[in-house]
């Protein structure tokens, strides 16, 4: 089992596509669309490659999560990345900056970014193959 895609609602889909295609520049538009939803238009597309994507709409009213706060809902997402440095370079060079991060750890090290509509996702990069090295805290 792995997880096929994230769907995630943004209040305009250009700056939310241009963050994930800094992120994720081998991925493609793989479908885009327009239509309804519960009464509402909404502009969607998936960027993504053959096998794993992220559902983008554009139907998004109002602001989300407070992520200092305590409200239930998505906290962040994250994607394991072979080279983290070229990443946040990367994604400095498109104007995203890193929100936060640690090398600390003797395993992995990780950097956070908050994309245009709020939504917190970490990159980590392990330097090991053996679970109880790469997840232990």
């Amino acid at each position: 089992m792995h997880l096929e895609h994230i769907n995630l609602v943004v209040s305009d889909l250009a700056p939310a596509l241009a963050f994930y295609q800094a992120a994720f520049p081998h991925w493609r538009v793989r479908c885009s669309g327009s239509g309804d939803w519960n009464g509402q238009p909404r502009n969607w597309l998936h960027l993504g490659d053959d096998n794993n994507y992220i559902a983008l709409s554009d139907h998004g009213a109002t602001k989300g999560r407070d992520l200092s706060g305590y409200q239930v809902g998505l906290a962040h997402f994250a994607y394991v990345v072979n080279n983290l440095d070229h990443l946040v370079t990367r994604m400095n060079a498109a104007g995203f900056n890193v929100d936060s991060g640690s090398n600390t750890h003797p395993y992995r090290k990780n950097a956070y970014f908050i994309d245009p509509d709020g939504f917190e996702i970490e990159f980590v990069e392990y330097s090991s193959d053996l679970p109880n090295e790469r997840n232990s805290d």
